[in-house]
C-alpha cells in the first residue's frame, strides 16, 4: 500500500478500473485455477495479511481443512483487490466486503460467496476515532473535514454515508466530507499527525491505538446495524463446480474454526495465533495479536443471509453504482457447502 494519503478520485477511478474485469478474463483465469482436469484441486492459492491469521489459516492449523493445503502467494491491499485475484482465477478464493462483492458480480463477474469470514459485535467492530480534543461531535461537524481508512467503495465507506445519511445531511453537504485511502498500519500515526481529522479503525490497531490513548470514537459500525456479517468468502462459480468436494472441505473447515474460535478461551485462541505466525516465517510481528477478541462474525459457523447482501444491494442501487433490480441476494451466494450449523 502507498504510504501517502491518495484522493478520493484518483483512488474511485482506481477501484473502479479494479472492477471493470472482462467476462473473457474471468473464464480465461478460472480455467488456469481449476487445470481443466476431472481430478479435483486439493491446494488452494490464495493472499494473506501481515500479522493477521486468517480464518482458512486457522482452520488448516487445526486440522479441520483435511486434505488441502493453503499456498500462500503474498499479501493483499485490499479485499476488492483480493477478490478480484480469485475471479481472475490468480487465487481460488479472496474475501471483502459484501458490498464490493456485489458491485464484482453486478460486473459480471462469475463469482459466488461461500462463508462469512468477518462482521461487528460488540467486541469487534469497525470504529471512527477522532482526537480527544477534537471539536468533531455530531455528522454536521465532518462537512470538509477528512476521514481516513483502508480502501474506497467498500465498508467503511458505506458505514460513514449511512451514518451521515441517517443524520438527516442533505447529499450536498455529505459530499463534502471527504475520504481518503490511508493504510491500516499507518490510520492511527496519520490521526495523531492531524493528516487525517477521523481515522477508521478495527481490530488488533483499533485497540493498541485505544491502549496508547489520546483518541476517542465518534461512532461504530455496531452502533448503526447491531451486530451483522459484513464480509465473505468467494470463489468462481466454476470452480465451486468443478471442485464441489474441495468446497465443501474448505468451507466446513472454515465454519468450525470460526466456531472453535467462539468456544475456546480468548488466550488460547491468541496463543494458537502467535504460535501459527512465528512458524510460518513471513518475519512479522505478533504482539498486536494481543489485542484480538474475535472476528465478529453473527451466524452460527459463518452461513450467510439475505440480508448480508441486501443491504448493499439497496445501498448500492440508490447510489446508482448498480442497475436495481439487477442482483438478488440469493443468486450472490450459496450455504450448500457449508455443513456447519446446517438445521
Amino acid at each position: 500500500m502507498p504510504a501517502a494519503l491518495a484522493s478520493t478520485s484518483t483512488t474511485r477511478r482506481q477501484f473502479l478500473t479494479l472492477l471493470g474485469i472482462s467476462a473473457a478474463a474471468v473464464s480465461c483465469g478460472t480455467a488456469t485455477a481449476t487445470g481443466g482436469s476431472a481430478k479435483q484441486v486439493t491446494t488452494l492459492k490464495y493472499q494473506g495479511a501481515v500479522g493477521t491469521v486468517l480464518l482458512p489459516e486457522l482452520a488448516a492449523d487445526l486440522g479441520y481443512l483435511g486434505g488441502l493445503t493453503l499456498d500462500w502467494v503474498g499479501n493483499t491491499i485490499s479485499g476488492p483487490q483480493d477478490i478480484q485475484s480469485a475471479a481472475t482465477g490468480q487465487t481460488h478464493f479472496g474475501g471483502a466486503f459484501n458490498g464490493a462483492i456485489v458491485k464484482l458480480a453486478a460486473s459480471k463477474a462469475q463469482i459466488q460467496s461461500i462463508i462469512s469470514y468477518y462482521g461487528s459485535d460488540k467486541d469487534t467492530y469497525l470504529g471512527y476515532y477522532v482526537l480527544e480534543d477534537s471539536p468533531i461531535r455530531s455528522p454536521r461537524d465532518l462537512i470538509g473535514k477528512k476521514v481516513g481508512m483502508n480502501t474506497l467503495g467498500a465498508h467503511a465507506q458505506a458505514l460513514l454515508e449511512i451514518y451521515l445519511e441517517r443524520s438527516g445531511l442533505s447529499k450536498a453537504d455529505a459530499a463534502k466530507v471527504e475520504s481518503l485511502v490511508v493504510p491500516p498500519v499507518n490510520t492511527e500515526q496519520a490521526l495523531r499527525q492531524k493528516q487525517i481529522e477521523v481515522g477508521v479503525l478495527s481490530g488488533v490497531l483499533r485497540d493498541k491505538a485505544l491502549a496508547a490513548g489520546g483518541i476517542r470514537p465518534l461512532f461504530k459500525d455496531f452502533e448503526l446495524l447491531g451486530a451483522f456479517s459484513a464480509g465473505s468468502y468467494v470463489m468462481t462459480r466454476r470452480f465451486i463446480k468443478e471442485n464441489p468436494d474441495t468446497v465443501r472441505t474448505f468451507t466446513t473447515g472454515v465454519a468450525k474454526a470460526i466456531e472453535w474460535s467462539r468456544t475456546t478461551p480468548r488466550e488460547e485462541v491468541i496463543a494458537r495465533m502467535t504460535e501459527i505466525v512465528k512458524k510460518r516465517g513471513r518475519n512479522e510481528d505478533t504482539s498486536t495479536l494481543q489485542y484480538w477478541r474475535s472476528y465478529g462474525v453473527a451466524e452460527t459457523g459463518g452461513r450467510i443471509a439475505d440480508k448480508e447482501f441486501q443491504l448493499w444491494i439497496d445501498w448500492l442501487g440508490e447510489r446508482g453504482e448498480i442497475k436495481k433490480g439487477q442482483l438478488k441476494a440469493t443468486d450472490l451466494y450459496t450455504n450448500e457447502f457449508n455443513d456447519q450449523g446446517k438445521g
